[in-house]
């Protein structure tokens, strides 16, 4: 089975910098789009950004110039780095993948389980 992990989340004061890490393992075939997503307690899921596997980056207004995403396709795995971090900022973040595993003709979307920032001010 596929899974998801992220890691990096913690507490950090308001202006500071976190990186999260999200690494996909298992019997993957290919990795399609990647992206990270947040959810602030009573706040809809929303996307922060997102790659595509040749590197083209799509970051949500709130977070462009601050947070740079990145993809080691060797590693299967993806960054959010996060810089100027506001209180805004703080929620669960989740890793998404679009990806296809061994066998398959179709991809999937899968969800990590969230790493937790919070940013303290």
């Amino acid at each position: 089975q596929v899974q998801l992990v992220e890691s990096g989340g913690g507490l950090v004061q308001a202006g500071g910098s976190l990186r999260l890490s999200c690494a996909a393992s298992g019997a993957i075939s290919s990795i399609n789009t990647m992206g990270w997503y947040r959810q602030a307690p009573g706040k809809q899921r929303e996307l922060v950004a997102q790659m595509t596997v040749a590197g083209s980056a799509y970051y949500a207004d709130s977070v462009k110039g601050r947070f740079t995403i990145s993809r080691d396709n060797a590693k299967n795995t993806m960054y959010l780095q996060m810089n100027r971090l506001k209180p805004e900022d703080a929620a669960v973040y989740y890793c998404n993948s679009d990806l296809t595993l061994n066998g398959a003709t179709w991809s999937r979307n899968y969800w990590g389980k969230g790493t937790l920032v919070t940013v303290s001010t």
